[in-house]
């Protein structure tokens, strides 16, 4: 072979080369793939299969994180018996199981050849009440079954409302109006009753122990009682 025709061979690999590793160089990001992120997931036994993993903390969270959050996970399961799902724990926490209504689960069954998919609207939920985790990092998640199986995972942990799982963290808790008050309007005394409709005389008292009759306008006096015979 002529020293032109191995040049021109070695710079076609070269480009093949450059135009594999630039691919590459694109990354594996959804955006650049178009296909959801790479999340924990994890098999017990040879049925059980627990895909997409996520703990979701409450919309515009970020950091150090202490709060309620949603274990989102899909559960497979292959075995021709059900299987019962009886807790979730994010760390030390332990998550509360409900079902789709909001109503709580001491269990959560797995049909045979079915699937559950937890988390998200219309379906149960896996809520951890004071979960301490790290937004963008990872946490340890554990899930057990009623027969005794068990499998540990290193979770992601996304917001709520951004990319996938929006709608998916935790319902924040109602708010509680404040109760509105009138300016210089003064709190009845610890024990005091009021009659509805009663009015007082501006600098009246009264003796402690004593009912309180009908008021007595300003000026008035007040008949004498007679005297016993």
């Amino acid at each position: 072979m002529s020293r032109s025709l191995r040049r021109g061979s070695i710079a076609a690999i070269a480009a093949i080369a450059i135009a594999s590793l630039s691919s590459c160089a694109a990354g594996n990001t959804p955006d650049t793939l178009q296909v959801k992120p790479d999340n924990a997931a994890a098999t017990i036994g040879t049925h059980l299969k627990l895909n997409n993993i996520v703990v979701v903390t409450g919309e515009g969270t970020s950091g150090d994180y202490t709060g309620p959050a949603n274990v989102v996970v899909n559960i497979a399961n292959t075995s021709d018996v059900p299987a019962e799902l009886q807790s979730v724990t994010v760390d030390t926490a332990a998550a509360t199981l409900a079902d789709a209504a909001g109503a709580p689960l001491t269990g959560l069954v797995i049909p045979a050849g079915g699937a559950v998919a937890i988390g998200g609207q219309g379906n149960p939920t896996a809520t951890v009440p004071n979960a301490t985790v790290h937004v963008g990092g990872f946490a340890a998640t554990t899930f057990t079954f009623k027969d005794g199986q068990k499998v540990d995972v290193q979770a992601g942990v996304s917001p709520d409302g951004k990319g996938l799982y929006k709608g998916y963290g935790p319902t924040p808790s109602p708010t509680v109006a404040p109760v509105k008050t009138t300016p210089g309007a003064t709190a009845p005394a610890a024990g005091a009753t009021t009659t509805p409709g009663a009015t007082t005389t501006p600098g009246a008292t009264t003796a402690p122990g004593t009912a309180t009759g009908t008021a007595v306008p300003a000026g008035a006096t007040t008949p004498a009682v007679p005297a016993a015979h």
